[in-house]
């Protein structure tokens, strides 16, 4: 069920992988998901799943996209960018912290 949400948006083409992390992280409603990450990102709701908007957007925070440009977030560094913008832990930015002795 938790793909069927996440691609049902578009994925990382628009929010659905950001709202699926709420949803997992704090046990949200998806309604409550998507108005916590539309506020995160200065935006309305409606507006996480156009892909036009959430394209500028990922690009301006440098979040991660399907098919990333040179010297853009990839991989671990996205996933950093995403745990700090929406106040969430992500595991795998957790275990990289620790062992780099950043946590």
């Amino acid at each position: 069920m938790a793909h069927e949400v996440a691609s049902g948006m578009g994925g990382i083409r628009t929010a659905g992988d950001l709202v699926l992390r709420l949803q997992l992280s704090k046990s949200m409603k998806i309604h409550d998901a998507k108005k916590y990450v539309a506020d995160k990102l200065g935006i309305t709701p409606l507006e996480l799943s156009d892909c036009v908007i959430m394209a500028e957007i990922r690009e301006d925070l440098n979040l991660g996209r399907p098919m990333p440009p040179d010297r853009t977030a990839k991989g671990i560094e996205a996933k950093f960018r995403i745990a700090q913008l929406l106040g969430i832990k992500i595991n795998s930015v957790e275990r990289f912290k620790t062992k780099a002795g950043l946590s």
